[in-house]
């Protein structure tokens, strides 16, 4: 377990009657992520955490509960009291993709009462230099003639980038090898190699090697282009209107925290995610559209678990063992 805290200038022990009066907490704040630090999620959190105890005057804790694809902080924290000084980073892996694959303690939806979309982040669908095929039109084409000889890596089963893989199969009716890795590093180290062939990998991960002409970008997997590649097209663009394949983050508590408290907070969120600075960070990891309500946060998590347990039922997607 690790733990990075955010202390402001001010004493926290002289605003407390004022963030009690806002009904916010007024004893440190941690927020609990369930992977290890320096990833993505842990990024977000960090930056998010900050602006927190600027704004409340207290210290956020960022506390790292790493493991099970992010299920084990969210259990713990769907146990928590609602107090407000647990909160957690929410993922797609815990919140949509493995409760559909595998029996968690918690429920997804119910368990958790939902604060703010931090951000969302496509996948870039990448190949090495030496394929053949590199738009979508001439993939689908070389999987269709080689059915089941097309390697496909990923951060591991059950991940955000194996389960677009899934998506893709689905739409485009073939079928390919996963070859599951533990983590998008030794996964692109293969993939550059020539071990594997293509990947749907995070933006945030594959952006670098895309940038250095070591790995083409074949499209993303937004229906929007991001910012940071206006020059790829996305699947929607490609031939598959509906594809969208995103991993995604948001700021949830307990499923004891008020409703008033979460709006609270959320109205912060919102501020920070205004910041030049982080929006000036999210777009580095290439994280855009954070913000808007409680309720459309909420509708968000729905849809999103209910889209991707589609995709493994029709698909057939196990866990590991």
């Amino acid at each position: 377990m690790q733990r990075r805290t955010f202390l402001t200038g001010a004493a926290a022990t002289l605003a407390l009657p004022t963030l009690r009066a806002q009904g916010l907490p007024s004893g440190p704040v941690r927020i609990i992520v369930g992977f290890a630090p320096g990833g993505g999620t842990d990024l977000l959190a960090r930056v998010i955490g900050q602006k927190l105890a600027d704004m409340w005057r207290t210290t956020v804790i960022v506390e790292n509960k790493a493991g099970a694809s992010g299920v084990i902080a969210s259990e713990y924290v769907s146990k928590q009291t609602g107090d407000g000084t647990v909160l957690h980073m929410a993922h797609i892996n815990s919140h949509a993709i493995v409760p559909n694959l595998q029996r968690v303690g918690y429920d997804p939806i119910k368990d958790f009462a939902p604060i703010a979309l931090v951000g969302v982040t496509p996948n870039l669908l990448i190949c090495n230099q030496q394929q053949p095929a590199k738009t979508v039109k001439d993939l689908v084409e070389l999987c269709k003639k080689n059915p089941g000889a097309v390697s496909f890596g990923s951060a591991g089963t059950g991940s955000a980038q194996h389960l677009a893989l899934e998506m893709f199969m689905l739409q485009a009716g073939v079928k390919a090898i996963h070859v599951p890795y533990k983590g998008s590093g030794p996964m692109l180290t293969d993939l550059i190699g020539g071990q594997v062939q293509y990947s749907f990998d995070t933006m945030t991960a594959a952006t670098p090697h895309v940038k250095s002409g070591k790995a083409h970008a074949i499209a993303q997997t937004r229906l929007k282009r991001a910012a940071g590649h206006p020059n790829v097209p996305t699947m929607a663009e490609s031939g598959f209107p509906t594809f969208e394949a995103t991993t995604w983050y948001g700021l949830v508590g307990p499923a004891k925290l008020p409703l008033a408290l979460a709006r609270r907070m959320n109205e912060d969120v919102n501020k920070a995610l205004q910041m030049p600075d982080v929006m000036e960070k999210l777009e580095a990891s290439g994280a855009e559209d954070g913000g808007g309500s409680v309720e459309k946060f909420a509708q968000f998590m729905v849809t999103e678990q209910a889209k991707w347990g589609k995709v493994i039922k029709e698909g057939g997607v196990k866990g590991e063992a």
